[in-house]
């Protein structure tokens, strides 16, 4: 309501009796009046605050009213204020015509007339009132924009969000079905074969060699199947915070190379060769079998993207730390890539066809960064990339 909105009156006299008389006349409960003595007084008091109207004698030691009032005029704050001037000099002296060159609104002329003083100060205050409560509803409109603004922006981004996630998750699906299928379809061949040549009593086809190298098949396409489950099953405990760590004492140098002797067989069908430095054992406190999926991990990267090039790994300590280095000389990662390839269901391949769910390093980076340590890359495409884990020891 308009009523709630508080006024503030400035009166401007050098007689002390004149500005309590028009106190008196001119104050209520919704309005504050401020009373100034002289010009330097009444700046003071305009510096400080807002006001509805400005009720200034002309006759004034020092600056009287009409300097007072063209000073108001040339002042950013102070210019819009209303001026009505007051002044007992005889209307031949011309003074209102002056006044209203200075900027004045209204001239009062002394003795004032009680009605026309209360009725001329309602209407300023009145005016005032309106100006504010439009003022304050222009600025509450403005908010009230920005704010939608702000909702529709937050919205769009919900939306590229949640078009993200669905593209997402129809590529995980699409990719998980290929990568499943592709174990189970060597599995069901073999039974499938097994079957026939049973059928058919061809006992040959089972002597104990090719027994063992059916075996050996079967455990690879189990293997394969067994470790893209537990890579979903990674996603979902990092994803709910279980992801567990159970830290023991191990040399993470004769850990790697462990397994780069399980890696033959896999290097061997890659094509590429191995080579592999340790400056000694490398004692620490961490999770054996993650620490292990991290490895595994980067060799299996190195080997997919290695384009059948040798692959260097070390393992070392420096600052402090213990470091596991995975060079390859392959296809390399872009710039740009390389802010991605650590986010989830990530297949960077530079147009090849490269198998996997695109989990391992986001898997990795969780599992190193669980130990208080870090993963970064180093690459340029056509280059080759380096890998390297940092394990506070």
């Amino acid at each position: 309501m308009l009523s709630e909105i508080q006024a503030n009156l400035l009166i401007v006299d050098d007689l002390p009796e004149n500005l309590l008389a028009l106190e008196a006349l001119i104050k209520r409960e919704d309005r504050t009046v401020f009373k100034a003595l002289s010009a330097d007084e009444a700046l003071s008091l305009l510096l400080q605050h807002e006001f509805a109207l400005a009720i200034l004698d002309v006759q004034m030691p020092g600056m009287n009213g009409f300097e007072l009032a063209e000073l108001m005029r040339s002042t950013e704050r102070t210019k819009n204020i209303p001026i009505v001037f007051v002044s007992a000099a005889g209307r031949e002296l011309n003074y209102a015509f002056k006044g209203y060159e200075s900027g004045a609104v209204d001239f009062l002329h002394k003795p004032l007339d009680i009605h026309a003083v209360k009725s001329k100060v309602n209407v300023f205050v009145d005016l005032y009132r309106q100006r504010k409560a439009v003022k304050q509803q222009v600025e509450a409109l403005e908010q009230s924009r920005r704010e939608q603004e702000a909702l529709l922006k937050q919205l769009q981004s919900t939306q590229n969000e949640l078009e993200h996630a669905v593209r997402m998750r129809d590529d995980f699906m699409s990719i998980v079905s290929h990568e499943v299928r592709t174990p189970l379809n060597g599995l069901i061949l073999e039974t499938q074969l097994r079957k026939l040549h049973l059928a058919k009593g061809n006992v040959a086809a089972f002597t104990l060699d090719k027994l063992s190298a059916m075996v050996d098949r079967d455990e690879r396409q189990i293997k394969s199947l067994i470790r893209l489950i537990e890579d979903m099953l990674d996603v979902s405990r990092i994803r709910t915070g279980k992801l567990s760590i159970r830290p023991s004492r191990f040399d993470l140098a004769q850990l790697v190379s462990n397994l780069l002797e399980s890696f033959s067989a896999q290097m061997s069908n890659a094509e590429s060769t191995l080579s592999f430095t340790a400056e000694g054992p490398v004692m620490g406190t961490w999770d054996e079998f993650r620490i292990e999926q991290v490895v595994v991990n980067l060799l299996t990267n190195a080997l997919r993207y290695g384009s059948h090039n040798p692959i260097d790994v070390r393992v070392y300590c420096d600052g402090g730390q213990a470091r596991v280095d995975v060079l390859d000389h392959g296809i390399g990662v872009s710039e740009e890539n390389q802010k991605r390839i650590f986010q989830q269901f990530e297949r960077v391949s530079a147009n090849h066809v490269i198998a996997g769910l695109g989990l391992g390093l986001f898997i990795s980076e969780q599992i190193v960064a669980a130990h208080g340590g870090s993963i970064s890359i180093d690459s340029e495409e056509g280059k080759g990339s380096l890998f390297r884990v940092s394990l506070p020891l």
